[in-house]
């Protein structure tokens, strides 16, 4: 028998670092091959990782919160295979490159680059046995000082903020949704019967605009607050500012009259081919946008800086932006434009499912070719939107509201919308830019006659 040592691993998009974000093991535990055994956090989102061998848990070598690179060994696991052969001796810089430890598990480093998850985690413990580390309360004390987060962040000890999910009746896989998308079970209204907290539960209270997203409580007079920023939402700042100082945005609004969409979502939520689907007015607008790009192609493009091309997709890529407790991601759906109506609702409702629960896959968040921002769920009618790196084009759609509007000379409520489009100069001037946008609103002015082709 011997210990083999799992080793982090590049888990996709050429990704160089994680963090820890929970043990599912721990010491004398047995695991079975690709057994899940730890869940970390990458710049794009969490991940599952299954354990490549079986055996005995010997040792967690990284303790929960801490941002280790890829190669890092981070569990020992006793098997029934001889000892892992020792670290070969650190090559001079010229001669460094990958070292195959498993198979696709990307380089491997001599010395982990470990930043802890907040400031008081403990100092590293000196070599030899570490003790198991305790499970996580759901509800713990931080240092004084530190921001209260729900779903298992650091707290002030002084903060009236408290995760509560103690105390509330919810089984374990809701426990852990609410935990992922930091969301206080106490804040949660159950619907289950005695009172339990069902998953519904959880994610109707995270879709209400008004539902707080996990952040920092800041007290008046008390001094600054300083969150360190790490992960999705560093990885979002970077982009956008990537973005917003490459692509020159041109931004341009349509007002439209939404009624008969609004009538259609009616008619299709009664609809047997949508009874297991939530349909909303999200779904027309991402169906239009998947026919406009047919007949503007410019639209679902891109600029290579590089080659100094337009490169025109094969394929309309639709990204939807989700704001998550982790900051804001930008999943896709593959090949949008040859879905029919109810797979590209049943796409849309997995993809928004997904991203909630914060298991969007890297490979979900590449190679989108158009975005559709929907800053109508919050309450707001328009704004301009930065593209997202790679695209040449994203589209906000605003708030549906009941407004007077003029039909055939008389004033009368109507549904209305606001579409703003941003747009990179540099390939879609203002006509293809203009022609795209009113194209979309027509679709969604007369969407029976439109989805007809």
């Amino acid at each position: 028998m011997g210990i083999q040592q799992f080793r982090l691993p590049d888990v996709g998009e050429g990704l160089v670092e994680a963090e820890i974000v929970s043990w599912k093991v721990k010491p004398g535990d047995t695991v079975k091959l690709n057994d899940t055994v730890v869940e970390i956090e990458t710049a794009k989102s969490l991940v599952e990782l299954p354990v490549p061998f079986a055996g005995t848990v010997h040792e967690l070598l990284v303790p929960e919160g801490e941002t280790v690179d890829v190669g890092t060994p981070i569990i020992a696991v006793l098997t029934d295979a001889p000892d892992e052969p020792a670290a070969p001796a650190p090559k001079p810089a010229a001669d460094e490159g990958r070292t195959a430890v498993l198979v696709g598990y990307g380089p491997r480093t001599t010395e982990a680059k470990r930043r802890p998850r907040k400031s008081g985690t403990p100092a590293e413990a000196p070599a030899g046995p570490r003790p198991a580390p305790a499970s996580a309360p759901a509800t713990s004390a931080a240092p004084a000082g530190l921001p209260a987060v729900a779903g298992g962040a650091a707290a002030s000890a002084s903060s009236p903020v408290a995760v509560s999910n103690v105390r509330v009746l919810a089984k374990p896989p809701v426990r852990k949704l609410a935990k992922d998308l930091g969301v206080d079970l106490g804040a949660v209204v159950a619907s289950g019967p005695g009172g339990i907290v069902t998953r519904a539960d959880v994610e109707n209270h995270v879709s209400t605009p008004a539902a707080a997203v996990a952040a920092p409580t800041v007290v008046a007079g008390r001094g600054d607050t300083r969150v360190p920023v790490k992960g999705v939402q560093k990885v979002m700042a970077q982009a956008m500012v990537a973005s917003a100082f490459t692509a020159p945005h041109v931004t341009e609004w349509i007002t439209v009259d939404v009624s008969a969409t609004m009538e259609l979502v009616e008619r299709l939520k009664a609809d047997k081919a949508f009874r297991e689907l939530k349909v909303s007015p999200l779904l027309i607008v991402a169906k239009a946008v998947t026919l406009a790009a047919r007949r503007t192609p410019v639209i679902n493009a891109a600029w290579d800086e590089q080659a100094q091309e337009i490169v025109y997709k094969g394929a309309v890529n639709l990204g939807i932006a989700a704001a998550t407790p982790r900051g804001l991601i930008v999943p896709n759906i593959k090949n949008a434009d040859q879905l029919t109506l109810p797979e590209l609702c049943g796409a849309l409702n997995g993809l928004v499912a997904t991203a909630r629960e914060g298991k969007t896959a890297p490979a979900d968040q590449a190679g989108g070719s158009f975005t559709i921002t929907n800053v109508g769920v919050f309450g707001v009618d328009a704004g301009t939107p930065i593209i997202n790196p790679g695209e040449a084009a994203i589209l906000a759609f605003g708030a549906v509201r009941k407004q007077p509007w003029v039909v055939n000379d008389e004033i009368v409520p109507r549904w209305i919308t606001t579409l703003a489009l941003s747009f990179d100069h540099r390939l879609i001037d203002g006509e293809k830019g203009s022609i795209f946008l009113a194209d979309v609103a027509s679709i969604l002015e007369d969407p029976a006659r439109a989805l007809m082709f």
